[in-house]
């Protein structure tokens, strides 16, 4: 599995990181949800590079313009919920795609909160077989959810590509993910990988709970 930082690349999308991250700008929960919404848009457009084109003829009012147009089907999946934000940059990019989803919630094992545990309840999604699969989840911590979020959707089929994307990735999840993929030619996009996850398994220094900053607190 092919792994891209973008954190170690010249882009745009270290502002939309740091903002994301700054406990200060993170109170305008609207620029919260609009900066993993953009950093959806540039990954999309990098993953743009990578699909199979061919040429096609467009007509216009004065001629023909032959123009290099992607072929492969897509389908955009996401994790609910705070991967909706995050998946609409994607969709602003690749308008005409299918749209899958599925909800993975953690839950504490123990009563110390140490073990986590992920939970699958809902799955909605297209026929994925021989498609272009794109996941975005914003936060990879341990790698569980997306992990079995793949899973939960390959179970209506088996992609002919595959791009894991998340904003911020901790080390753990990964190593974790490139070894459970090692012999797969699936790409994993992330804003950003940071070195820890606490006891918690919450990214460190990350940014804290992306669902409740994107969308209010919970019970």
């Amino acid at each position: 599995m092919k792994v891209i930082n973008f954190a170690e690349q010249q882009t745009v999308v270290n502002r939309y990181m740091s903002e994301l991250r700054d406990v200060c700008i993170q109170k305008d929960r609207a620029r919260f949800r609009r900066n993993l919404e953009r950093i959806g848009e540039v990954m999309a457009y990098e993953i743009s590079k990578t699909l199979d084109y061919s040429v096609k003829d467009i007509q216009t009012p004065l001629g023909t313009a032959p123009t290099l147009l992607y072929n492969d089907p897509i389908v955009l999946g996401t994790i609910f919920r705070a991967g909706l934000p995050f998946h609409q940059g994607f969709l602003n990019v690749f308008e005409e795609a299918d749209n899958a989803f599925v909800s993975a919630y953690r839950f504490y094992k123990d009563k110390e909160c140490h073990e986590v545990g992920i939970h699958i309840e809902y799955l909605a999604t297209p026929d994925l077989n021989g498609k272009t699969l794109i996941i975005a989840d914003p936060m990879l911590a341990t790698g569980g959810s997306m992990e079995l979020g793949l899973k939960a959707f390959e179970t209506k089929g088996i992609p002919g590509k595959v791009h894991l994307c998340s904003a911020i990735a901790s080390r753990k999840g990964v190593d974790y993910l490139t070894e459970t993929f090692k012999d797969t030619d699936y790409t994993l996009w992330c804003g950003a990988i940071d070195p820890e996850l606490n006891d918690h398994m919450y990214i460190v220094p990350g940014l804290g709970d992306a669902g409740d900053l994107a969308y209010g607190g919970k019970l």
